[in-house]
């Protein structure tokens, strides 16, 4: 082992002031690697996970549904700068629907919970050292949404990146933040743990969690999903939605052979000569949403036993530490995703949701139908698909895969695509005003740059 590497890390991260528990799972995860642990799955290990209920062919008591409402927390993950699509502040603050964002539909939604089952249901959001000043900046318009007794925010721990020639942690005194990264989404569990939230959690009387990421306005609040959840009586359980040809790089869950657990499998644990097994969408049938549910006091109590260390798999991330400057040091990352504690917990089960609970925003394509037609917001601040289905959208990246430059090229708002199958626009187009998509609508490369007229019917 390079104990060198690690008694350095562990020097940095308590420097830093690094929670010491997040520092023992740190070191955890660098054992593993230096003991050439590996994160690959193979197909002959696993049995597909095949037959789900379904949230929406379960019966479900109102009354009970509140009353797990009641005693459920949203803690929503914040910690993405949506840096895929050029931004340099907080994901969850980009303007989404008639000016307001992520953030505001996600208050909105709360409120709309409160009132209409008449809970507390805080809003806690995991931020990280990059996103927690304009988050509860943002939340302070918002001054209804707190909870006596309860923050609305706990930060996500940080470590070193560790150089991939030797494992010790790498400095960069260009921009010395660059030398640190998050540990991944698997962290919230220590996260939850070492700021003390957790505790504050179960001593206000709450006994459930649902999390998910904060660009997934589908994630909302649902009685009936807490009510199925607490009269399961598993300690975990993440929502699955049945996957077509646009998920199949989406991790799935399977069970694992070797002792009948529920694991989640992703594309980076599944072996390179074996894709064509993981895409196959009528073998592994359902796609992992991100949205989780889990059992505070269970949690407490596991990582109790385990000494605050779950054993999430590892994901060995390697990357340079300028992510920018691809001649900078390789560095190598190590993360783990929260799904994966699916296999930490006895008894863990999963729900099926429609695919209204999952509309994530990963690319500019996703933001387009986000803020078009398609969808309409209720009273409720959920999101409601008018048409059957979404059109598929498909800009040309080298033009529209970055905020600013899709903002500069639709001036006066996406077009109507209430009535499209698919929108592919090929080239540099500035769109005008009133554009109406029907069919499948097609800007070609010809003409371009230029632009799309107002009132034009693609």
């Amino acid at each position: 082992m390079s104990e060198n590497g690690l008694t350095a890390a562990r020097h940095k991260m308590r420097d830093a002031g690094i929670a010491e528990q997040a520092i023992d799972v740190f070191s955890h995860y660098y054992r593993a690697l230096d003991n050439g642990a590996t994160c690959l799955i193979p197909e002959d290990s696993i049995e597909p996970l095949t037959r789900i209920d379904s949230i929406e062919d379960v019966e479900i008591d109102e009354a009970g549904a509140r009353e797990a409402l009641s005693r459920t927390v949203l803690i929503k993950l914040n910690g993405g700068l949506g840096t895929s699509m050029g931004m340099d502040r907080t994901k969850s603050l980009l303007p989404v629907r008639e000016g307001k964002s992520f953030l505001d539909l996600l208050v909105d939604q709360v409120m709309a919970a409160r009132r209409i089952y008449d809970v507390t249901l805080p809003l806690i959001f995991m931020n990280s050292f990059r996103t927690r000043r304009d988050t509860l900046a943002a939340l302070a318009a918002h001054p209804g949404i707190g909870v006596d007794g309860l923050p609305l925010d706990f930060l996500q721990n940080r470590e070193p990146k560790l150089r991939a020639d030797d494992l010790t942690p790498v400095t960069w005194a260009a921009d010395p933040d660059l030398e640190w990264c998050p540990p991944g989404h698997g962290d919230i569990y220590t996260a939850l743990t070492a700021s003390g939230v957790l505790d504050a959690l179960l001593e206000s009387g709450y006994k459930y969690a649902m999390t998910s990421n904060s660009d997934n306005l589908g994630a909302a609040p649902s009685a009936r999903v807490a009510g199925w959840f607490a009269a399961s009586g598993a300690p975990y359980a993440p929502e699955l939605c049945r996957r077509t040809p646009a998920d199949v790089k989406g991790g799935h869950l399977a069970v694992r052979k070797s002792d009948g657990r529920i694991i989640l499998r992703e594309t980076a644990q599944t072996p390179a000569d074996e894709m064509h097994f993981f895409t196959d969408q009528y073998r592994h049938p359902f796609f992992h949403t991100n949205n989780l549910w889990f059992d505070l006091e269970v949690l407490r109590d596991t990582l109790a036993e385990r000494r605050g260390i779950l054993g999430l798999p590892l994901i060995k991330n390697a990357k340079t530490v300028d992510p920018a400057d691809a001649s900078s040091v390789p560095v190598i990352q190590l993360e783990t995703a929260m799904g994966t504690a699916v296999e930490a917990f006895e008894g863990a089960t999963a729900i099926e949701v429609p695919r209204s609970r999952f509309l994530p925003v990963k690319t500019t394509n996703d933001l387009l139908l986000l803020r078009s037609d398609v969808y309409e917001v209720d009273d409720a601040g959920l999101l409601q698909m008018v048409p059957e289905r979404a059109c598929t959208v498909n800009l040309d990246p080298r033009y529209y895969k970055k905020i600013r430059d899709f903002e500069a090229r639709f001036p006066h708002g996406v077009p109507s695509v209430r009535q499209a199958k698919s929108l592919t626009v090929e080239g540099d187009w500035t769109f005008g005003a009133d554009v109406v998509a029907i069919g499948d609508a097609r800007v070609g490369e010809a003409g371009s740059p230029g632009e799309v007229a107002s009132g034009t019917r693609l």
